[in-house]
Protein backbone atom coordinates (compact mmCIF):
# COMPACT_ATOMS: atom_id res chain seq x y z
CA UNK A 1 0.00 0.00 0.00
CA UNK A 2 1.42 3.37 -0.95
CA UNK A 3 1.72 6.12 1.66
CA UNK A 4 -0.94 8.08 -0.24
CA UNK A 5 -3.33 5.11 -0.27
CA UNK A 6 -2.81 4.71 3.48
CA UNK A 7 -3.63 8.37 4.09
CA UNK A 8 -6.78 8.06 1.97
CA UNK A 9 -7.82 4.86 3.73
CA UNK A 10 -7.21 6.49 7.14
CA UNK A 11 -9.40 9.46 6.21
CA UNK A 12 -12.25 7.45 4.67
CA UNK A 13 -12.36 4.29 6.79
CA UNK A 14 -10.30 4.80 9.98
CA UNK A 15 -12.34 2.19 11.87
CA UNK A 16 -11.40 -0.52 9.32
CA UNK A 17 -7.66 0.04 9.59
CA UNK A 18 -4.91 -0.99 12.02
CA UNK A 19 -1.43 0.41 11.34
CA UNK A 20 1.27 -1.77 12.88
CA UNK A 21 4.80 -0.49 13.46
CA UNK A 22 7.04 -3.52 14.05
CA UNK A 23 10.23 -1.56 14.81
CA UNK A 24 11.85 -1.27 18.22
CA UNK A 25 10.24 0.96 20.87
CA UNK A 26 13.17 3.38 20.48
CA UNK A 27 12.63 3.68 16.71
CA UNK A 28 8.89 4.14 17.29
CA UNK A 29 9.55 6.91 19.82
CA UNK A 30 11.74 8.73 17.29
CA UNK A 31 8.70 9.09 15.04
CA UNK A 32 5.97 6.93 13.55
CA UNK A 33 2.95 7.01 11.26
CA UNK A 34 0.15 8.81 13.16
CA UNK A 35 -2.11 6.32 14.87
CA UNK A 36 0.29 3.40 14.47
CA UNK A 37 0.58 0.84 17.25
CA UNK A 38 4.03 -0.48 18.14
CA UNK A 39 4.51 -4.23 18.55
CA UNK A 40 8.13 -5.16 17.76
CA UNK A 41 8.32 -7.98 15.23
CA UNK A 42 10.20 -10.25 17.65
CA UNK A 43 7.38 -9.92 20.23
CA UNK A 44 4.48 -10.30 17.82
CA UNK A 45 3.90 -14.04 18.27
CA UNK A 46 3.30 -13.53 22.00
CA UNK A 47 1.23 -10.35 21.52
CA UNK A 48 -1.21 -11.42 18.80
CA UNK A 49 -4.19 -10.38 20.93
CA UNK A 50 -3.15 -6.75 20.38
CA UNK A 51 -3.68 -7.04 16.62
CA UNK A 52 -7.32 -7.22 15.48
CA UNK A 53 -8.26 -9.85 12.90
CA UNK A 54 -11.33 -7.90 11.77
CA UNK A 55 -9.40 -4.90 10.37
CA UNK A 56 -7.02 -4.26 7.49
CA UNK A 57 -3.55 -4.46 9.02
CA UNK A 58 -0.86 -2.29 7.41
CA UNK A 59 2.65 -3.19 8.55
CA UNK A 60 5.86 -1.24 8.27
CA UNK A 61 9.38 -1.04 9.68
CA UNK A 62 12.52 0.67 8.39
CA UNK A 63 13.53 -1.45 5.40
CA UNK A 64 10.72 -3.99 4.98
CA UNK A 65 12.57 -7.01 6.36
CA UNK A 66 10.96 -6.99 9.82
CA UNK A 67 7.55 -6.15 8.36
CA UNK A 68 7.87 -9.21 6.11
CA UNK A 69 8.72 -11.44 9.06
CA UNK A 70 5.81 -9.98 11.03
CA UNK A 71 3.42 -10.53 8.10
CA UNK A 72 4.49 -14.19 7.98
CA UNK A 73 3.77 -14.54 11.71
CA UNK A 74 0.35 -12.96 11.31
CA UNK A 75 -0.53 -15.02 8.23
CA UNK A 76 0.48 -18.21 10.04
CA UNK A 77 -1.97 -17.24 12.78
CA UNK A 78 -4.95 -16.73 10.50
CA UNK A 79 -4.66 -13.05 9.59
CA UNK A 80 -5.71 -12.47 5.99
CA UNK A 81 -6.17 -8.70 5.64
CA UNK A 82 -2.48 -7.74 5.51
CA UNK A 83 -0.74 -4.95 3.59
CA UNK A 84 2.78 -3.57 3.62
CA UNK A 85 3.47 0.16 3.57
CA UNK A 86 5.54 0.74 0.42
CA UNK A 87 8.97 2.13 1.26
CA UNK A 88 8.27 1.75 4.98
CA UNK A 89 9.00 4.62 7.40
CA UNK A 90 11.77 6.25 5.30
CA UNK A 91 9.40 6.72 2.34
CA UNK A 92 6.64 8.03 4.61
CA UNK A 93 8.95 10.67 6.09
CA UNK A 94 10.61 11.50 2.75
CA UNK A 95 7.22 12.34 1.25
CA UNK A 96 6.68 14.86 4.03
CA UNK A 97 3.76 13.06 5.68
CA UNK A 98 3.06 13.78 9.32
CA UNK A 99 5.22 11.95 11.84
CA UNK A 100 3.90 11.42 15.34
CA UNK A 101 6.04 11.26 18.46
CA UNK A 102 4.83 10.18 21.91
Amino acid sequence: MSPEALLEHQSRHPDHLFVLDVRTPQEYAEGHVPGAVNVPYDQLASRLAEVPKDKDVVLYCKSGRRAGIAADVLAANGYTRLSHLEGDMPAWAAKGHAVEKP
